[in-house]
């Protein structure tokens, strides 16, 4: 049966599905971080049930009839109802393209294959996941075909879709391009200048995981994160999960340099206040979803990058990581570690990349990816092109692929068409912050107290608390008056790398 106000009960029937991915999101930050090795097949199973269920809510028989009386009488809702409704559209069309046991055979490969990655991660030994990794390239490669010809799009364009709404490979091509004909040359220059300049001294450890964890949460707070709506663990590879009211964040330590922890945490802060900030009035609808992953990894790397890693809070955080670990000496001076935290070096690990490199490590995966769902690269060769690409962008080789091809969860996890919106998300990041600069004139001045009040408040009014109402580019525009590009992210970096 229809219902008589149809927008009504789409309404009803996606804040069901809404606590359906919610409870999926939960098991799977639980798969991540929590669960025992020994229960992911029963994990696999749970997740594919509930996927199924899902895809059975969204892809109803009545759906279509339900969408297009709703859109018949959409002159009379307003702003907020009719983007939910466009977005109830888009992801109805996302779904409905997949049959279900299409949907099931995904979530059970992704499942599978992510518990095969760990150990083979930890072995180096690419080979013993090709078989799994293999499965889920070919399953995605029926995602990606059934979807790009319900949008019309190419299979890759279709993938990216998923994460970045009306996202298309021409346009980041376009951008790469021109990232792509001044970073080699930047990264040049910034090397000879720190070369001149000499290393900063090391910091002295060991740093006991327990005392980084304290430093890490009591900075957590510091951005804003709010500890009753979300906690902070630890697992194989830093991730934000959970849900808007419930955000999981973690991250990795290691003894031997507190740095990777820290930052991680900070990184994975600003993807969690952007959770906490969706608008709260729609948490339970599409249009109460942040916008997309460019945002979401804008707003990481805003609090990560763009904010923590300036002169003002690490002035801040200094005598704070002295006093976490009793430490004391030349070394941890603010300007010392302002020099660790704003090193360029080429490395293997895209996480631990620095911000003139990671876009390098970005197109790098972007290439390879398309050439692997487009069937221009065997899976079974994908070590020897990733090395190769390594030494073409960066010159350095990874010794094994544990530092290789087999440092990401992406691929194993199903994140095929994800890799671009890091660096665009790196973009977005520097015209955000650039943009709050000019709207908040003390914001630095503020940051440099550890006071991130006035940059979360613009933050929420001017990018979380849209959620999805309108999209990337409109979002971008309204908030810095232009829609994505490169040159406030080339200002930033000549500016932090070249003139400071």
């Amino acid at each position: 049966m229809i219902a008589n106000d149809p927008y009504a009960e789409l309404e009803r029937r996606f804040a069901r599905l809404s606590a359906v991915n919610r409870a999926s999101s939960i098991l799977n930050w639980d798969r991540s971080a929590m669960m025992p090795s020994g229960a992911s097949e029963d994990r696999a199973d749970q997740l594919a049930t509930l996927g199924v269920i899902a895809h059975g809510m969204i892809a109803a028989p009545d759906m279509p009839e339900l969408l297009s009386r709703a859109e018949e009488g959409a002159t009379g809702l307003d702003q907020w109802r009719a983007a939910n409704l466009r977005e109830m559209r888009r992801l109805w069309v996302h779904e409905s393209a997949l049959p279900s046991d299409l949907v099931e055979a995904r979530t059970r490969a992704t499942s599978a294959c992510e518990m095969v990655w760990r150990e083979a991660k930890k072995n180096a030994d690419f080979k013993s996941l090709l078989p799994m990794l293999g499965e889920v390239l070919a399953v995605m490669r029926r995602v990606g075909e059934a979807k790009a010809a319900a949008l019309g799009t190419s299979l890759y364009d279709a993938l990216l879709d998923e994460f970045e709404p009306g996202g298309r490979s021409a346009r980041i091509d376009e951008l790469f391009g021109e990232l792509r004909t001044f970073l080699p040359d930047l990264l040049g220059r910034v090397m000879e200048r720190q070369a001149k300049a000499g290393k900063p001294l090391a910091l002295d450890g060991p740093f006991p995981v327990e005392q980084q964890r304290k430093l890490g949460e009591e900075m957590c707070r510091r951005l804003g994160f709010d500890f009753t709506h979300g906690r902070l663990d630890v697992s194989a590879h830093p991730f934000t999960g959970g849900t808007a009211d419930d955000v999981r964040i973690t991250t990795r330590y290691d003894e031997a340099d507190f740095a990777r922890a820290l930052m991680g945490v900070l990184h994975e802060t600003g993807h969690g206040l952007y959770e906490l900030g969706l608008p709260r009035d729609w948490r339970r609808q599409p249009v109460g979803n942040a916008r997309g992953m460019a945002l979401h990894e804008s707003q990481s790397l805003l609090m990560e990058m763009q904010a923590c890693r300036s002169d003002a809070f690490l002035a801040f955080a200094a005598p704070r990581m002295r006093a976490a670990f009793g430490k004391d000496g030349p070394a941890w001076t603010a300007d010392n570690i302002h020099r660790i935290y704003t090193r360029v070096a080429p490395g293997y690990i895209r996480v631990d990349a620095d911000e003139v490199t990671y876009p390098l490590h970005i197109m790098l995966r972007y290439r390879l990816e398309r050439a692997m769902l487009s069937g221009d690269l065997e899976l079974a060769d994908l070590p020897g092109a990733w090395n190769e690409g390594m030494r073409d962008l960066l010159g350095i080789e990874p010794p094994d692929d544990a530092l290789g091809c087999l440092q990401d969860i992406h691929w194993p996890d199903g994140g095929w068409g994800y890799f671009p919106t890091y660096t665009l998300g790196a973009m977005a990041a520097a015209q955000l912050f650039a943009a709050a600069r000019r709207a908040e004139p003390g914001l630095m001045e503020a940051i440099g107290k550890g006071d991130f009040a006035p940059l979360l408040a613009w933050l929420r009014a001017n990018v979380h608390g849209k959620g999805s109402l309108e999209s990337t580019d409109q979002v971008l525009v309204e908030a810095t008056g232009d829609r994505l590009g490169t040159a406030a992210f080339k200002a930033h970096l000549e500016t932090r790398y070249l003139s400071a």
